[in-house]
């Protein structure tokens, strides 16, 4: 998310300095809220014996990992703040969905919610950090949501049985694995339509040759991920496919940042 925030910015003309400051805003953003998941989670995953995190493991304190988080998301709103008062707003806002997340919303229906709403106000923070500052066009934020509903509803299928015996019963757990993929193909699709045709108005005739390529790889591994969805029981393959459709929506999106201000 760091390396896409930077990227990003850099496809919409924001100044060096500044998309320093906007890579660091991200970054410190991301370590409160990756922190913060671990340490609510930290009794599940002992309960489910993942030893790859480092607090179910016993090498530091819950206390200890709240205390980093919340340094952390003090430094994000921080520098945020160095980059303008729209920034700070949005990116605010996007923190505060996250660690909502965390904190309740991942065990219910609503769980997807969260990652419409700050995976949607990504684009923006590049654009607002540019000068003028100003939010980024619709279509990128149906862009960004689409990635965060694919994102969300993929991620959590390697670990779907671990999290139904720890309580943890978001969309994704409750419509069924198969179901979860099918719709994060779907939306990979739609956020891959809506970077086609949001920078040129709908005009076909307009879009790039390089655009048409991204788009055309987006839905190629679409279509292979939904294949291999209702083929077989999903996993790990499905979910690789799905983040590497994910990666060329960001890449698309990316080559799309000259059009990305409202």
């Amino acid at each position: 998310m760091t390396a896409l925030s930077v990227a990003l910015g850099i496809a919409a003309g924001v100044d060096a300095w500044r998309v320093v400051l906007l890579g660091a805003a991200v970054l410190f953003g991301q370590l409160s809220v990756g922190i913060s998941n671990d340490a609510i989670d930290a009794s599940r995953d002992r309960s489910v014996g993942r030893r790859d995190k480092p607090i179910a493991r016993g090498d530091l304190t819950v206390r200890v990992a709240f205390s980093a988080a919340s340094a952390a998301l003090a430094v994000a709103l921080l520098v945020s703040a160095l980059l303008g008062w729209g920034m700070l707003l949005a990116h605010a806002i996007a923190l505060a969905s996250a660690w909502s997340y965390n904190l309740r919303l991942k065990s219910t229906v609503f769980s997807v919610v969260p990652f419409l709403v700050s995976f949607g106000l990504f684009p923006s923070l590049a654009t607002l950090s540019a000068t003028p500052s100003a939010l980024a066009a619709p279509w990128a934020f149906v862009a960004g949501a689409a990635l965060g509903a694919a994102v969300h509803l993929t991620n959590v299928l390697p670990d779907l049985d671990d999290d139904r015996r720890t309580g943890v019963k978001g969309l994704a757990h409750r419509i069924g694995g198969r179901t979860a993929a099918i719709a994060a193909t779907l939306a990979l699709a739609a956020g891959a339509l809506a970077v086609l045709l949001g920078p040129v108005g709908g005009s076909l005739g307009e879009v790039s040759g390089l655009s048409w390529v991204f788009f055309a790889a987006v839905i190629g591994v679409s279509a292979a991920t939904l294949y291999r969805a209702l083929a077989r029981r999903p996993g790990r393959v499905v979910f690789r496919l799905v983040m590497t459709a994910a990666l060329l929506l960001a890449t698309q999106l990316v080559a799309s940042g000259g059009a990305l201000a409202a």
